[in-house]
C-alpha cells in the first residue's frame, strides 16, 4: 500500500507518470489528494453548499480517475480546474431543471445574475484554456508553469531547461497572444450577438 505522506517529494508529473508505468489507483489517489483544497474551493465558489460541493468533490475524483486511464494529461492542474468547473455548472444546470417549491424557485431568481456572472467568467476562461492550447509549445509551457503552477521565473528555467532571459521572453509572447486570443474571441462574441 502506497503511504502518501512518504510521497510529498514526488512532482505531479512524476506521480502520473507512475500510474501510466503500473496503472496503480493509489498514485492517482496520493495525486488528487493534494487538490482536495483546491477543489473544496472550486465547488463552494459554484455551489454555495459545502455538503454539496463534497460530494461533488468525490464525485470529480472519481471522474477525474475514469478519464486518466482513458488518455494522458499534460498539464494536470489546469485539466482537473476544467472537470471540476464542467461538473459545477453541470449540477448548477440540474437544479435548475428539477420541479422546485416556490421559495427555492425565488432563490434561483435572486440568482440569476450570480449565474450570468458565472457563464461569462467561464466563457473567459474556456477562451483562455484553448487559446493556451493555441500557443506554440514553449509559450504553453512557460506560461502555464508560471500563471497556474505559480512557480518563479527561475523555477520554470529550472524546470524546462530554458534561461532566464528565454522563460521571460515566451512568457511576455504568451501573455500577450493570449490576450489577442481572447480579444479576437470577444469581438467575434460582439458580431454573433
Amino acid at each position: 500500500m502506497v503511504n502518501p505522506d512518504r510521497h510529498n517529494h514526488i512532482s505531479e508529473q512524476e506521480l502520473l507518470n507512475r500510474f501510466y508505468l503500473d496503472r496503480n489507483k493509489e498514485w492517482l489517489g496520493i495525486l488528487l489528494q493534494r487538490y482536495t483544497l483546491l477543489l473544496l474551493g472550486v465547488c463552494m465558489k459554484y455551489l454555495k453548499n459545502e455538503e454539496a460541493a463534497r460530494d461533488a468533490v468525490q464525485q470529480i475524483f472519481l471522474k477525474a480517475i475514469t478519464e486518466l486511464e482513458k488518455y494522458p494529461v499534460e498539464y494536470f492542474k489546469s485539466w482537473l480546474y476544467m472537470i471540476a468547473k464542467n461538473h459545477c455548472l453541470m449540477q448548477f444546470r440540474d437544479r435548475n431543471r428539477q420541479p422546485m417549491e416556490l421559495t427555492e424557485r425565488l432563490i434561483l431568481r435572486e440568482d440569476s445574475d450570480r449565474l450570468q456572472d458565472i457563464r461569462e467568467k467561464d466563457r473567459l476562461l474556456d477562451w483562455m484554456h484553448e487559446g493556451l492550447q493555441s500557443l506554440n509549445k514553449e509559450q504553453q509551457q512557460c506560461v502555464t508553469l508560471f500563471y497556474l503552477e505559480k512557480k518563479s521565473y527561475h523555477q520554470v528555467a529550472e524546470l524546462t531547461g530554458f534561461n532566464l532571459q528565454q522563460v521571460k521572453s515566451f512568457i511576455q509572447n504568451g501573455k500577450r497572444n493570449l490576450k489577442l486570443i481572447i480579444q479576437r474571441r470577444l469581438q467575434q462574441n460582439e458580431i454573433d450577438k
